[in-house]
């Protein structure tokens, strides 16, 4: 009992693994959970939540961090695609060629939002920093996607539609997050009282995207349509990938002497690719048909498996690390 009560958010990852397993129609794309919807709205939740707790000194701190945002965002954007080009060689003559162009898409796509900010808190880490990150990844995402798409693939189609993101970005993300600011004044004590229910909210939210992720990869037929070896070599590549990253910017930030918060930002939002941009993107980038499937294959297992090894260690360096930010004023 005493592990599950200090575990309880590693076991619930697990633990809506296999309820999308049973019950992937629910969260999947469609289903009565309407999990486009849901999920929006726990992202905004979890944006007001942190506007309420975090006061505007912290909030301006981590917006002038601006030796964390150049390693997030070259990390996201630089050394992620090249890691993509030195793929692309290694799996010529082997790998399906759509696949190929999926795992560069993979590279090339912008970071999380929800999730890199939702883990960053849970881990005691700098959440004005990766609130900035993330919103930033997404907004350059917009432009340099399609732009490392179109160098390495050549047409990539249509181009996206940035006042859609934009207007999406603001309605979710920006407002909730002003609207938590603006309440501070009247939520400010309580945000503090209630640290526990905060914290809470942000890990359900990742609980709640864990299992729709899941959802759709089942209801996709990720794991068993497109071959063992398709699965398993995009399996194998994207864990190589991850820690690459991981590793890479681990370094990149103790050579600079980031402190505990800072080096939890980094990774958090450096290592994450994000699913919600790239499914749409990919869409009207290369059509419908049938090599989206595959072109979509790493990013639909690179989603879950990032949230899964992030999870687990949102748990253990809660425990090891104390943050030192301002979070409450």
């Amino acid at each position: 009992m005493t592990f599950l009560k200090r575990q309880w958010f590693l076991v619930g990852m697990f633990l809506a693994i296999f309820l999308a397993w049973l019950f992937p129609t629910p969260g999947a794309q469609g289903g009565w959970l309407h999990p486009e919807l849901l999920t929006k709205i726990g992202v905004a939740l979890i944006f007001f939540l942190h506007g309420m707790a975090l006061s505007f000194a912290a909030m301006k701190q981590g917006a002038l961090n601006w030796r964390l945002h150049l390693v997030v965002q070259v990390a996201v954007f630089v050394v992620f695609p090249l890691l993509g080009l030195l793929l692309m060689p290694l799996t010529k003559g082997w790998m399906d060629q759509d696949l190929q162009t999926g795992l560069f898409y993979l590279c090339a796509l912008p970071s999380t939002v929800s999730s890199s900010v939702a883990f960053t808190s849970a881990a005691g880490g700098n959440v004005p920093g990766a609130v900035f990150n993330a919103t930033l990844s997404s907004i350059l995402g917009i432009v340099l996607t399609p732009l490392w798409m179109k160098a390495v693939a050549g047409n990539v189609g249509a181009s996206f539609p940035l006042e859609h993101v934009m207007i999406d970005l603001l309605i979710w993300l920006v407002l909730p997050l002003v609207l938590g600011q603006l309440s501070r004044f009247a939520l400010a004590e309580w945000a503090k009282r209630n640290k526990s229910l905060v914290g809470f909210v942000d890990r359900g939210t990742i609980l709640l995207l864990v299992y729709t992720s899941f959802c759709d990869s089942m209801e996709f037929g990720v794991w068993t349509q497109h071959g063992l070896l398709a699965v398993g070599s995009c399996f194998v590549i994207a864990l190589v990938l991850f820690w690459i990253l991981f590793i890479t910017i681990g370094v990149t930030c103790d050579a600079l002497g980031f402190s505990p918060p800072d080096r939890i930002a980094a990774i958090f939002c450096g290592s994450k690719k994000s699913l919600a941009t790239g499914v749409p993107m990919a869409q009207l980038m290369f059509g419908a048909g049938p090599s989206l499937a595959l072109i979509l294959l790493p990013i639909m297992i690179y989603h879950p498996l990032q949230l899964i090894i992030c999870g687990t260690l949102a748990s253990r360096w809660k425990e090891k690390y104390a943050s030192p930010l301002p979070a409450e004023a």
